[in-house]
């Protein structure tokens, strides 16, 4: 496998541009990506829901302008977008998680998953991508997850929410190559943020007395948390976001880390019984 990071790095002549959209700017993901391209000389606007509005210089002539601004609110964030002065790159990371039993979930915390992870993300692509055709060039970057490529049980909802992205993200690098926009994914694993912190969770619809999910459902999300928290840097996932804005033709995927560059290559030839069996001896713990 050719590691995205031997290649030719654009940073220096703006391969793309010098102006940086990032989503979910105010922690996590959002905020290493933010940080790292304004580190490099990037003029970055980062937005998220509760967040201080600011204004930060970098050595090197980078920026920082982080703005409230929600992503669920298509109205307000395509006024965003159209007032910005250019758009080159974006980095759409904000998201959440959403745990429970595929069975139980409610209606309710399914839409909310999917209205912050992939409407949300729709939200802020669609004007990014207007304005990247109309100047004839621009890179769109989907934080997606491992878990858009395998779906975790217990994580159906939030799983199903990253696949949309996998699926979205493979069109639009097919529609927009003729215009010189280019599109790619990044699929981080296990990564220490306040993420874990903030999922939700749900065992049972209100009316229901069964308690044959709880114990199970405890344990998994006990596993995940203890993977995650245990887990890379978002560091990590700034800097692959970084080596792709150096690459004129960046790959439609990129896993972070070796483990899981291997893990889906694996997984490309696994039988379906095979996969199920690992999954749940790691995720459904007796």
């Amino acid at each position: 496998m050719i590691s995205i990071f031997n290649r030719h790095d654009g940073h220096k002549n703006g391969l793309y541009g010098k102006n940086v959209f990032v989503t979910g700017a105010s922690s996590g993901i959002g905020q290493a990506c933010a940080i790292a391209f304004a580190r490099k000389g990037y003029s970055v606007t980062g937005v998220s829901r509760n967040t201080e509005e600011k204004t930060e210089s970098y050595p090197g002539g980078g920026s920082l302008a982080l703005r409230r601004l929600d992503v669920t609110d298509e109205a307000a964030v395509r006024d965003f977008v159209e007032k910005l002065p250019e758009v080159d790159i974006a980095i759409l990371c904000a998201g959440m998680g959403v745990a429970g039993p595929a069975e139980t979930t409610s209606s309710d915390l399914t839409r909310k998953q999917m209205e912050v992870n992939y409407f949300g993300t729709l939200n802020a692509a669609q004007p990014c991508l207007t304005r990247m055709r109309d100047q004839r060039k621009g890179l769109l970057i989907v934080i997606g997850s491992i878990a858009g490529r395998v779906s975790i049980p217990m994580q159906s909802q939030y799983s199903a929410s990253k696949y949309a992205l996998e699926a979205f993200t493979d069109a639009v690098r097919m529609e927009m190559r003729q215009y010189g926009v280019r599109a790619c994914i990044i699929e981080p694993g296990d990564t220490k943020t306040g993420f874990t912190a903030a999922r939700i969770m749900q065992e049972s619809r209100p009316e229901e007395t069964t308690d044959d999910y709880s114990n199970i459902l405890k344990k998994s999300i006990a596993k995940m948390a203890a993977d995650e928290q245990g887990g890379r840097s978002p560091d990590s996932v700034a800097k692959v976001a970084l080596a792709l804005a150096g690459r004129k033709d960046p790959p439609a995927r990129v896993p972070v880390g070796a483990e899981y560059k291997a893990l889906m290559q694996l997984l490309r030839i696994m039988p379906d019984r095979a996969k199920e069996i690992i999954l749940s001896k790691l995720y459904l713990p007796k």
